[in-house]
């Protein structure tokens, strides 16, 4: 029970983070949908989009949508026509009603908070797996032969197979640091483990998360049992508002005195990482996001 309610609390605080990213509604005509007629793929589907991760995907996979999320970042080109729904948290029920989609497309880390609230307007809703790379390109394969759009499915999976591996040989031989991953969003902050896409990074790039045998992605932070972890290195993952979650990284390490204990802080080992390449859910920035991570734990 202690670690379900470590699990809700987490989405709460993720829904600060996504309204945090959101601007403001707009409403535009639905984009006309595609007709497939390959096979058993669907034909006439009409989907939206619930995550600008899956918005990107979709992208990538050359399918249309005529609903996407509500966001301050860059939408693909693919979905300028497209109506925004709202943010990913809290979408506008309304306005999807009225899309009338074949389907919504969700992540699993959202799924408790939304399930009911589309079945309420009898929408059916798919929620995609975006915890781990692994599982990214099950969901990739699994949309490309849904939608008649294999070849494309299994480039981009292929792709994301050739990074892993090229990445296994760099960090073969490599000590592994033991890493401390912070998830800051306004006024407070959680503890990645394993479990989450960021620990899943820190594992291929070549690190060990210090939180180890949990059963959820995040955790509230306890700085006496963090310190007890004993990270070679901290790194700060900023959502939401970053440039001032960055200042409230800043202000708890310098007030609150356990901080200078660590030995990640004592040599200098504090990174805070960019918010464009590293997202709370898998998304097509691995290259980079390997890349980065490799060059901190093994500079």
């Amino acid at each position: 029970m202690k670690r379900k309610r470590y699990y809700f609390f987490f989405i709460s605080v993720l829904l600060l983070v996504l309204v945090g990213c959101s601007g403001g509604k707009t409403e535009k005509e639905p984009k006309k949908t595609e007709e497939k007629t390959t096979g058993e793929a669907k034909e006439n589907y009409k989907l939206v989009a619930g995550t600008l991760a899956i918005a990107e995907i979709m992208d990538a996979l050359e399918i249309d949508l005529i609903g996407i999320p509500t966001t301050t970042k860059d939408i693909p080109e693919r979905y300028k026509d497209a109506t925004e729904i709202g943010n990913a948290m809290m979408p506008d029920m309304e306005i999807v009603k009225s899309l009338n989609p074949d389907e919504i497309i969700s992540v699993t880390t959202l799924e408790y908070d939304l399930s009911k609230a589309f079945s309420d307007i009898g929408i059916k809703a798919h929620y995609m797996n975006l915890q781990s790379i692994a599982n990214m390109q099950k969901e990739i394969l699994a949309m490309g032969k849904k939608y008649n759009r294999e070849e494309q499915a299994e480039k981009l999976s292929a792709k994301y197979d050739e990074q892993i591996a090229l990445m296994a040989e760099k960090v073969e031989d490599v000590e592994k640091p033991r890493v401390l991953v912070l998830l800051g969003v306004p006024g407070s902050y959680l503890v990645a483990t394993e479990h989450s896409y960021i620990g899943n990074l820190v594992e291929l790039a070549g690190g060990t998360n210090a939180i180890q045998g949990q059963d959820v992605e995040y955790l509230a932070s306890n700085t006496e049992f963090l310190h007890e972890s004993n990270p070679d290195i901290i790194l700060r993952l900023a959502h939401g508002m970053p440039d001032d979650v960055v200042k409230m990284f800043d202000k708890e390490f310098k007030t609150n005195d356990i901080w200078k204990h660590f030995d990640a802080v004592k040599n200098d080992k504090v990174y805070d990482l960019e918010e464009s390449v590293f997202g709370t859910t898998a998304n097509l920035q691995v290259d980079a996001a390997l890349d980065d991570l490799f060059n901190i734990l093994h500079p």
